[in-house]
């Protein structure tokens, strides 16, 4: 074996912070972004659980997105927090591999699941009449199963892979988690078989997706042009608005991580976009949702009216 090549052994994080005056800052930052974003999605999941109002279709698949949230940014997270403190960056090989299988897995399954959502809105839009038979329970239950395989299918193709690669001697990781690109450049010997298997992973993960996205917007836009009242558009515009930031914003980040020439990238960029999209918009994807959403706002006043009426029976 080549003498800067080696196998199995730890990593080292570079990681987000450099140790000087706004280390701190940034720490408190993070750490309040993700217990906030476990907060929110954990709220969600359980208004949707328990109010009646919001047990459709619409809402089943967003409680499942809120919960992919939750799991992704709990395998990233909770590690860079730990480092900071303990002011060591270190990973087994073992641990990496984890992460990154994880990690590939969860954000599989929501490149999946937010692109099939589009779907729903779709129906709701374009064949109202029609909503219940094209969203019935085991159309959701396809759909969320899909994710699921597909998420799958990208962390068992690509983590044997990239993970068998020989490593350069340093084992020195210039980013805060174990990404595939990250993984790559650190990479030493032929990987133009990994890139390739990779391109596709990533077309297959992100165009499919994006472009059920893009089909159903089409004939959204089509629908929508043919109302005639200024209300009806109001209406059908709110209801795909929330849905269309959530995925600007995750599909943006992921497009230029995965599908951009390496050329294009540099580590502190890569830091940016890969911090936005698996630290930031597990955050924003509830916020989003419940601030663009009366019926999520409805069903928490409720929630509270509820818990505050149960109180004054119980001090009477």
């Amino acid at each position: 074996m080549d003498g800067n090549k080696t196998f199995p052994s730890d990593f080292t994080f570079v990681g987000l912070f450099t140790h000087n005056k706004s280390s701190g800052f940034l720490f408190s930052v993070i750490c309040a972004t993700f217990f906030m974003a476990i907060m929110a999605n954990g709220v969600m999941i359980f208004l949707i659980h328990i109010d009646p109002h919001l047990h459709t279709p619409m809402y089943f698949l967003l409680s499942h997105l809120s919960f992919i949230d939750m799991m992704y940014i709990s395998t990233i997270v909770p590690k860079i927090l730990i480092d900071y403190l303990v002011g060591k960056g270190t990973i087994s090989f073992a641990a990496c591999t984890a992460q990154y299988f994880l990690y590939m897995g969860f954000v599989g399954a929501e490149f999946f699941l937010l692109g099939l959502m589009a779907y729903d809105r779709y129906v709701a839009i374009c064949n109202p009449l029609r909503y219940p038979v094209l969203m019935s329970r085991r159309v959701c239950w396809f759909i969320l199963t899909s994710s699921w395989f597909g998420g799958a299918l990208d962390s068992f193709l690509l983590t044997p892979i990239t993970m068998s690669l020989p490593f350069c001697a340093s084992h020195k990781i210039n980013h805060f988690f174990c990404e595939a690109p990250t993984m790559l450049r650190l990479a030493c010997g032929d990987k133009a078989a990994y890139e390739m298997v990779m391109y596709i992973c990533c077309v297959v993960m992100l165009l499919v997706p994006f472009s059920v996205v893009i089909t159903s917007y089409a004939r959204i836009l089509v629908t929508v042009h043919q109302i005639k009242s200024e209300e009806g558009r109001k209406k059908a515009f709110a209801t795909c608005s929330s849905h269309v930031i959530v995925v600007t914003l995750f599909y943006g980040a992921a497009l230029y991580t995965y599908m951009l020439p390496q050329s294009y990238h540099t580590p502190l960029k890569d830091k940016i976009f890969s911090a936005f999209y698996t630290i930031l918009t597990p955050l924003l994807n509830p916020v989003i949702y419940s601030l663009r959403n009366r019926d999520v706002a409805g069903a928490l006043k409720r929630v509270i009216v509820r818990h505050r009426g149960t109180c004054s029976v119980e001090r009477k």
